[in-house]
């Protein structure tokens, strides 16, 4: 029983470790993956480059297929093309398999004890990061061994040798098996170096081990399809496409299998390199034979799974793809994307509201309170889709990234409902009782909304492109905002002691609306201060500094 623990628990550390591997070089590298993949699109045969290299990186092609999933969903890049990145990162993974199956054993204290010094000293630094990928590899290497020594014992046990007999006698079983176990483990990688090591230890035969790997293929593409049944139509389809190149691909090589124990046995001599250059060997077949039917799978996966009409939030489709969580720097910037649509939205009412004041329009007045709504819902999507994006997962940059989204939804949905409290004093205090703004009066409320959508748009520039330059001028604005607004209420109380009647009958509600204009206007500049509170061009605090009174 303890031996069966010890068996246990080296796998258990040999799966965790490839996680750590994973998400440690997503964390310091998943910006930059995320660019390699997007701009070496040019045709199939360097996206099969790219997606070998990056899932060498990564060590899983279930990442790079939610990577490439996510890519697709926003028609970043076409299904064909994202196919053939899968038949690389097939590749890369079994090459990842073949540099593991040599004796690094040597290596794991020195990469554990070297990435735990870098993670506790530095953790939130990119070095941080990169210790915990050395922390992952230490822990694969220790695990490998682990399990030799585990299963030398448990050979000897009648029960294990009556269990892994049971295998021997169908290759099915054995498919199957393998595929379980890839999906239960959530690691193609770990199986397939476990299976070497068993055959290794003589655990079980190698047509067994041969069968157990193709399963581990099949189970990895299951895989990237069970972890993308929530995602949109667009994003199933890639890892569904992928799954049917394995499904071909298995059937080809079972016949194989003979012959490779016949030819390439004498040749290898040592059971793990029989073991990992097959599996090596069985992904390089699959992308050679399928890398030139990517656009036929393509047009058969896409009529398996038809374009619905894309799911709606406020009224058209949205970017919160779901399969990018599992990238946070493509995450972030989806959600980045979906908050500019707020702003647009809020744009387009600030623009409406304008034309309510001038026209008297009631029903585009009830439109503009139905766009409010449309805003809210899209902030409560904004912010539930970023708390499901891991904090520990971004980086420094990327968690700035994420504090001024919220930031920026939140000063959108505040000026949203200002701009419908607006409208409903509009109806209520001057188109229902039949009142006008005096001409004087209506010229400064069209001077201070055209200064307002300047602000607004210059606002979006500074959220999305984060120039310091543009931040400082918006904050300046606000300054003139704000006098401009006291101006025009001066004015206003001059027009009052002249007794112009439109300035009587409105006075309330244009000192509201003007001051509510300064409100908006203040939600806008906001946006600059993150910018500018990065770039460390704020002072500490605003107040003049005075001579303190004496006592007496």
């Amino acid at each position: 029983m303890k031996h069966l623990l010890n068996l246990l628990a080296a796998i258990a550390l040999l799966v965790w470790g490839t996680q750590l591997v994973r998400t440690g070089i997503l964390r310091v590298f998943g910006a930059n993956l995320r660019r390699v993949l997007a701009h070496s699109l040019s045709n199939r045969y360097t996206a099969a480059l790219s997606g070998l290299g990056v899932t060498a990186l990564v060590q899983s092609s279930t990442a790079t297929a939610l990577i490439v999933s996510a890519f697709v969903a926003q028609g970043l890049v076409g299904l064909p093309l994202a196919l053939a990145m899968m038949l690389g990162a097939d590749m890369g993974t079994s090459l990842m398999a073949v540099v593991f199956s040599f004796d690094l054993s040597w290596l794991s204290p020195l990469f554990i004890f070297v990435g735990v010094v870098l993670f506790i000293s530095r953790q939130s630094s990119p070095a941080g990061r990169f210790g915990r990928v050395l922390i992952g590899l230490g822990l694969m290497l220790l695990a490998l061994r682990l399990v030799s020594e585990a299963t030398g014992v448990l050979t000897k046990a009648p029960a294990i040798k009556t269990l892994l007999s049971s295998l021997s006698s169908d290759l099915m079983l054995e498919i199957f098996v393998g595929a379980l176990l890839s999906v239960i483990s959530y690691s193609s990688l770990a199986i397939v170096l476990l299976t070497a090591t068993l055959a290794t230890t003589g655990v079980i035969p190698l047509d067994v081990a041969l069968g157990l790997v193709l399963g581990a293929n099949l189970g990895s593409g299951l895989l990237a399809v069970l972890t993308t049944t929530r995602a949109t139509i667009e994003a199933r389809q890639v890892p569904l496409g992928n799954l049917v190149f394995k499904i071909l691909g298995v059937v080809i090589a079972m016949p194989l299998i003979g012959l490779w124990l016949k030819y390439a046995r004498p040749y290898l001599n040592e059971p793990t390199r029989v073991v990992v250059l097959f599996h090596l060997c069985f992904n390089i077949l699959v992308a050679l034979i399928f890398i030139g039917l990517t656009s036929p799978v393509a047009r058969m996966v896409q009529r398996w799974l038809p374009k619905p009409q894309k799911p709606l939030v406020a009224g058209r489709p949205h970017h919160l793809d779901p399969s990018a969580l599992a990238t946070p720097s493509l995450a972030i910037s989806c959600a980045a994307r979906e908050a500019l649509h707020q702003a647009d939205l809020v744009e387009t009412m600030m623009t409406g509201m304008l034309t309510v004041i001038k026209n008297n329009d009631l029903r585009l007045a009830e439109e503009l309170r139905k766009l409010d709504d449309s805003v809210d819902e899209l902030y409560s999507a904004i912010k539930y889709y970023l708390t499901k994006i891991s904090r520990e997962a971004l980086s420094e940059a990327e968690s700035r990234r994420w504090t001024d989204i919220i930031s920026f939804t939140i000063n959108m949905e505040q000026v949203g409902d200002i701009i419908e409290r607006i409208v409903l004093d509009i109806e209520d205090k001057k188109i229902r009782k039949g009142r006008s703004f005096s001409e004087a009066g209506m010229a400064e409320i069209c001077e201070l909304h055209a200064r307002l959508t300047d602000n607004l748009r210059l606002g979006m520039s500074v959220f999305l492109n984060g120039n310091v330059r543009d931040a400082q001028k918006l904050l300046e604005e606000k300054a003139r905002f704000r006098d401009l607004e006291r101006a025009y209420a001066q004015s206003h109380l001059v027009r009052l002691t002249d007794n112009t009647v439109q300035s009587i009958e409105t006075s309330s509600l244009h000192i509201d609306l003007i001051s509510d204009l300064k409100r908006i206007n203040s939600h806008i500049c906001s946006i600059a201060y993150p910018i500018l509170d990065s770039a460390g061009a704020l002072a500490p605090s605003r107040l003049r500094q005075l001579p303190l009174a004496e006592g007496p």
